[in-house]
């Protein structure tokens, strides 16, 4: 099979970012989006963001335009949330973000009515029907298709860093399950789904593709869920690891991360040095550990097998790649990265909310509600809790 690879800008960014619809009273899911949708798309069919619908009626996706900066993309997704306000606030609908909802049900939630959702459920029964996750996809360019499988292989050392960064699934179908992210683990359930291959040329993706639709596992590239994958009509490489963030800004400090990762190692490239990489073994070991630990995790870091704490190896990353970031005009949004490490991330504050609340997870909903909105402090949001 040949595949042809998109041209695209170098690093320009492109953000993804799956969005859940709940009641404004009782925080639970409602499923809403064919509705809003038929108000949001017509109205901003001329816009450079979309929003679109999803596996689950309870889910819209807002999606940006190509931008040169994270900024640009990130307004996108500003302006594709503002518009969905506009239906969602007259109709008591609230949005929210986080890897997984709190205290939903599966037997509760409807499937969009789309052949391709059909044929996944279909396909996939009960673990389908279980995919009730939100994540966040980032698309950067590449500027060669000779990149690509080296990128992806070395931003794979990195995924438990992107994974502990956005873990927001602490909790699922009203149990605390002892993972901050759950959902990492509930994905790779999906026939395709999980860590890539580790491929090193264009010609051994193609390959690997032949064989999958020519056995039927897949109808074509789309249908390939790696946490970090090749997106040839874009011509970018897709980061799929993290969970849903449950702010803008955190959105933001992740995606920046991501762009300035490509661009070092697309830089690397060019000076004909050697990417970073680890053996599979290691980087399935380093997905449970993030999924279960996130940022209080030790991961590998090189196939040597040296562990080192993530937040450690993170910030050591961030002051590499500080210049790179000034360059990309991303400096900024980097800097959030530290709020995150400083603040344990989405997960740790919903535990937090939790406690304080004698367990009740309507709380935690609530929570998340306020945070989307405006991104409150976690003081904030626990003295609220005690008013």
């Amino acid at each position: 099979m040949t595949l042809q690879f998109a041209s695209s800008t170098r690093s320009s960014v492109g953000l993804e970012w799956e969005l859940m619809l709940a009641d404004r009273d009782t925080g639970d899911l409602v499923p809403r989006a064919p509705e809003i949708l038929e108000l949001v798309e017509e109205r901003t069919e001329l816009e450079r963001f979309t929003v679109t619908g999803e596996l689950l009626t309870n889910t819209v996706e807002v999606t940006s335009g190509v931008g040169d900066t994270v900024a640009a993309a990130v307004d996108d997704i500003a302006d594709a949330i503002g518009a969905l306000r506009v239906e969602t606030e007259k109709r008591g609908i609230e949005l929210l973000c986080a890897g997984s909802h709190p205290f939903a049900q599966w037997y509760d939630q409807q499937v969009t009515d789309k052949t391709r959702y059909h044929t996944l459920i279909e396909r996939t029964q009960w673990w389908g029907r279980n995919m009730m996750i939100w994540g966040v996809h980032v698309h950067v360019g590449v500027d060669s298709v000779d990149k690509v499988l080296p990128i992806v292989n070395a931003l794979t050392v990195f995924l438990p860093h992107l994974q502990a960064l956005s873990a927001s699934s602490p909790f699922w179908a009203g149990e605390r399950t002892g993972y901050v992210s759950n959902r990492s683990l509930v994905f790779q359930q999906l026939p395709t789904a999980g860590l890539p291959w580790q491929l090193e040329t264009w010609d051994q993706f193609e390959a690997y593709l032949d064989d999958m639709v020519r056995t039927g596992v897949m109808a074509d590239a789309s249908e390939v869920r790696w946490d970090i994958r090749p997106a040839p009509r874009w011509g970018t490489v897709e980061i799929r690891a993290c969970d849903g963030m449950s702010t803008l800004p955190e959105l933001a400090a992740v995606a920046a991360l991501a762009q300035t990762l490509v661009e070092h190692f697309s830089r690397s490239l060019d000076e004909g040095k050697e990417l970073p990489g680890i053996p599979p073994w290691f980087a399935r070991e380093n997905k449970w550990r993030a999924a279960r630990y996130g940022l209080d995790a030790r991961v590998i870091v090189d196939r040597e097998g040296t562990q080192r704490p993530v937040v450690d190896h993170l910030r050591e990353t961030m002051e590499e790649l500080a210049e790179v970031a000034v360059e990309l005009k991303c400096a900024r949004e980097f800097a959030g990265l530290e709020t995150i490490l400083s603040t344990g991330g989405s997960s740790a504050r919903q535990i937090a909310v939790a406690e304080a609340a004698d367990g009740d997870l309507r709380e935690v909903v609530q929570h998340l509600i306020r945070e989307f909105r405006a991104g409150p402090t976690l003081r904030e949001h626990l003295a609220a809790l005690r008013v």
